[in-house]
């Protein structure tokens, strides 16, 4: 690119940024940055000197250190070597608008022709800067029909400036400026102008505080703010459920959060919590929290936002929370804040909502880890639904970006859910029929027109610790008579101890019935912060939108046995999963020769594997003769649903079909390839290997899917037509370990001895031998999580879908809000298995 496009996108009169001479043309120079821009949103440009020009690439999350690991560089015009001296704030309005620093500068030595691999699409140079060096590659993507930037990728190379995925982050180890030593905090809200040939421009605020510390937003400058005393409470906007998520340039998004909403209040060094009822709930959470507050640079502020518990996954969990604080603990607490009512005596109610948040943000920037501002998203909100819906997280909230802040429940906010999930009050509640200390169900409604509306039952979500608790407290609440409006039916009332309606439960759901009762409904937690008389239906699909339930033939006993206690997964929450998996499951299941894992008591008892008849086995499931079995052993077969509960009424926690079905019982119609991480081995590393063995097996035509196996690694399925028999099969699995085992030793390993595993991959064949198995795709697992084995597509394959990522609890949600199935191609690619060669397999 020249630098006529840099020059046409850029006004020189409004910003700093150099107009640079004319291109110097061929030279040696051999420099190299790395600018950190805060635009419209957080990258860093990575810029090589070449051709008397600035090549530069916008890597949107920034340099990993991690091998493997790729980071998405779009490409972008040339920029003139002036450009590499530039630190400063471009205005608002210009393209680029933000804060840029310089993170990082040195040297790059090109590995080849620099020329030749820029035509290319893929260049290898070594860098010797500050903070990266080593062997990088840059590589470029094929692009899309009528697709109008370019993207590359930016990989780290394999040597020892490398990093593992669990050592630290360079971009957090090292955020500074290699220039001036300053953060990009520093630097945001100078004048324009700022750059190094000006220097530093000391703003007012900073001349009158020269202690140094970061000063706040000036709330006197912001569009319809008022001057006003801090109130003690103001009441919350809230938002309408809808059914479809807005569209539009006046909306903006923000990831629906699920744990408590709280107004935090700060005046004169003392910080309080309140609820959206008005509790005060400041001395529940610790001190922690509060003296990070107190560390922001204000004098008075009311902040609204979210406090949340985050999982192993990163995201908010409402259940983690709930523990947390039945446990006293406080260290694990994170507030997302994402409103600004009130600052340093100005009311800013009446200000646009994202100049509110531009100053949050400022308010927010430096501040303790514990403290975080909610970012949004101005893309489709269509297209960042179906995003968190696929990363089954709970929805969205969309706001009109120019609304003041109005209390009470409005149409400037709403939400769209990627579940149903609302807060119910308990009414009653049903027994252990496991343990007298527990409570086994809650008997569930909601108000209407003052009468509380029975809705049926939760039987499933409770820890152990949980269920426990909530007999107690419900014992407390006991009374003699329904406090529903109508009668319950015999079956309904059947064993209900009555309450007084008030506790209020939050519950996620499948779907309402056309009989207004829940179906598949999970226990999430306890709703201490709304008051049971507030709780009304919140819905805004249809009654009925989806089939009847099933009505299993196979009768579960001790339906609210914990089979994964720390997770609260029940007998009855496992066939509730069952039934929303059927459909997905059967035709890796259905027909086939099963091992299965057993845990009659749940994870934390006895198991074992189970491939034949056992005492009290379900009559539903078949039995099929073996025909190599001289023992006369028959293999256990299902065939439908009601088959798959009989499994759960015997305790299997883990299905393990065969790669054959009964129809072909001898010839193979799936290869699985197991890919076992050792010690030392980074979830990036597994990525790059299901890569490499869908590209061996692409070059004999066979075509690899993709999915997690619930415990440590992934598995690539490859679908084949059953012609080849089971020992051309293993041989050919083998052949393409072995290959990879060869080609790269030190990362490889094609052998079962654990010894040699370390800081390598297992790659698995062994899966594909007659009788041998591998965990069924949407199968759960007998591990702490309740995590199940879930196809993905292979564009999903990245950092925060660990192989234990889904679970009972969240997979149905991630189905339910898929537009396609990720593997509904996986009959149509069956091909059939060429012989292999001797030794080595052709896919080597």
């Amino acid at each position: 690119m020249a630098l006529e496009t840099y020059r046409k996108k850029r006004n020189f009169k409004k910003t700093a940024e150099p107009p640079g001479g004319k291109s110097a043309g061929a030279t040696d120079g051999d420099r190299f940055v790395v600018q950190k821009h805060d635009a419209r949103r957080l990258h860093y440009d990575f810029r090589l000197e070449l051709d008397g020009v600035l090549k530069s690439w916008a890597v949107t999350k920034g340099p990993s250190l991690v091998p493997g690991e790729k980071r998405l560089a779009v490409h972008v015009e040339d920029h003139p070597l002036e450009y590499g001296d530039f630190e400063g704030t471009i205005p608002k309005g210009e393209y680029g608008g933000g804060t840029v620093i310089l993170w990082d500068r040195g040297r790059w030595r090109p590995i080849g022709d620099p020329h030749k691999g820029y035509a290319k699409g893929h260049l290898d140079f070594e860098l010797e800067g500050e903070k990266l060096r080593g062997r990088w590659h840059l590589v470029r993507i094929r692009g899309k029909p009528r697709e109008k930037r370019e993207n590359w990728l930016l990989i780290k190379g394999d040597d020892e400036e490398s990093r593992a995925a669990d050592d630290p982050d360079i971009l957090e180890e090292r955020p500074e400026s290699v220039k001036t030593r300053r953060m990009i905090n520093d630097v945001e809200g100078e004048a324009p102008g700022w750059s190094s040939k000006t220097g530093r421009i000391v703003r007012d605020k900073e001349r009158a505080d020269p202690s140094g510390a970061k000063p706040s937003p000036d709330p006197s400058r912001l569009k319809g703010a008022v001057a006003a005393p801090k109130p003690d409470f103001v009441p919350p906007a809230l938002a309408t459920l809808v059914g479809k998520t807005p569209k539009g340039a006046r909306w903006i998004h923000e990831i629906k959060l699920d744990g408590y909403r709280l107004q935090v209040h700060i005046e004169g060094g003392r910080v309080r919590f309140l609820t959206r009822t008005r509790l005060d709930w400041t001395k529940r959470f610790g001190r922690e929290i509060a003296k990070a507050f107190r560390a922001l640079p204000v004098d008075t502020a009311i902040i609204d936002g979210e406090l949340v518990v985050e999982n192993e996954n990163g995201a908010s969990d409402f259940s983690a929370l709930q523990a947390d604080l039945s446990a006293g603990r406080t260290d694990r607490f994170v507030y997302y804040a994402f409103d600004l009512i009130h600052l340093d005596g100005y009311d800013l109610t009446g200000c646009p909502l994202l100049a509110r948040k531009a100053a949050l943000q400022q308010l927010f920037a430096g501040a303790p880890g514990s403290l975080r501002f909610n970012e949004h998203f101005e893309q489709d909100g269509g297209l960042v639904l179906r995003h968190a819906c696929r990363l089954s997280l709970e929805g969205l909230v969309s706001k009109q970006r120019d609304a003041p802040y109005r209390s009470g429940r409005g149409k400037d906010w709403v939400k769209s859910k990627c579940s149903e999930r609302q807060e119910f009050v308990i009414g009653g509640y049903v027994p252990s029929t496991t343990s007298s200390k527990a409570v086994g169900s809650l008997v569930l409604g909601y108000y209407e027109d003052g009468r509380l509306v029975h809705v049926g039952r939760v039987g499933t979500g409770f820890t152990a610790t949980v269920a426990e608790d909530l007999l107690a407290r419900l014992e407390r609440l006991r009374i003699p008579e329904s406090p529903f409006a109508e009668r319950l039916t015999a079956d309904e009332a059947r064993k209900v101890r009555y309450v007084r309606p008030e506790l209020v439960a939050e519950v996620e759901f499948r779907t309402w019935t056309a009989d207004r009762h829940l179906r598949h409904a999970v226990f999430r937690g306890l709703r201490e912060d709304r008051p049971a008389e507030e709780v009304g239906r919140e819905n805004a699909a249809q009654d009925g939108k989806r089939p009847a339930a099933h009505v299993p033939a196979v009768k579960l006993t001790h339906p609210d046995r914990l089979y994964w206690p720390e997770s609260g997964v029940t007998k009855a929450g496992l066939a509730d999963y069952y039934a929303e998996m059927w459909r997905w499951i059967a035709p890796f299941v259905a027909a086939r020769p099963l091992s299965l894992l057993r845990c009659p008591g749940g994870i934390s008892g006895e198991c074992f594997f189970q491939k034949h008849a056992w005492q009290g086995l379900s009559r539903s499931i078949r039995l099929v003769p073996d025909p190599q079995d001289r023992a006369g052993e028959k293999m256990l077969v299902i065939d439908d649903l009601d088959e798959l509960y009989g499994l759960v009424q015997g305790g299997v926690l883990e299905i393990h079909p065969w790669g054959s079905s009964l129809a072909a019982l001898e010839q193979p119609d799936m290869i699985v390839f197991d890919l076992d991480p050792g010690e030392g081995v980074t979830w990036a590393d597994v990525i790059a290997a299901a890569t490499e063995v869908r590209e061996r097996i692409g070059k004999v035509g066979l075509t690899g899917f993709v999915k997690t196996t619930g415990g440590k690694g992934l598995h690539v399925v490859v679908p084949l037509k059953p012609r080849a028999g089971w020992d051309e099969v293993k041989a050919f699995a083998k052949g393409v370990a072995d290959a990879m085992a060869a080609d790269a030793p030190d990362r490889f390993v094609a052998v079962a001895t654990k010894a040699k595993r370390r800081g390598r991959i297992f790659v698995d064949y062994l899966r594909n031998g007659r009788g041998a198995t591998a965990v069924a795709p949407y199968s759960t697992r007998a591990r702490p999580g309740a995590s199940v084995s879930m196809p993905l597509g292979w564009d999903e394959l990245r950092p925060e879908l660990g192989p234990a990522y889904f679970t009972i609890a969240n997979a149905p949600t991630r189905l339910s809000n898929l537009r396609s199935d990720p593997w509904a191609a996986f009959a149509k690619a069956a091909a059939p298995l060429t012989a292999p060669r001797k030794g080595r397999s052709r896919a080597a």
